[in-house]
Order: C-alpha cells, then structure tokens, then sequence
C-alpha cells in the first residue's frame, strides 16, 4: 500500500498492486487494473518511487532459504 494525495489535498492509501498505467497530462493520472482513474498531488517519478519501495518491502518479508 502507498499513501498518496488527492488533488483536494486529502490524503489516501492505494494498493500499489492495482496500478496498470501512471502518466502525467500534467496532473499525475493513476489507471488502475480495474478500469478506475484516479488524479493525486505526487509527481509520477514520486508514485513510481513509492510503488517500487512497497514492492521491496514485500520482498524482504520472504523467508530466505
């Protein structure tokens, strides 16, 4: 999960694993693998940052054999 903002400045959490596309036109436009469009504060380099560091986080909880 990343938390991230709303362009009313409300601030959200959003499953990362849910993203299909991030662009920016200019505002930062998250579509999600449900079809759903959301618009957030964070650059998309920022979204991008946040979605890799949860990805790593998940990886580190993996037993190591």
């Amino acid at each position: 999960m990343i938390r991230l903002t709303r362009l009313n400045q409300q601030p959200f959490v959003l499953n990362a694993e849910l993203i299909r596309t991030v662009e920016e036109t200019p505002d930062t436009t998250i579509t999600l693998t449900t079809g759903d469009r959301m618009m957030v504060r964070e650059s998309m380099d920022e979204v991008i940052a946040r979605s890799v560091a949860y990805g790593r986080s998940l990886r580190r909880m993996l037993p190591v054999d």
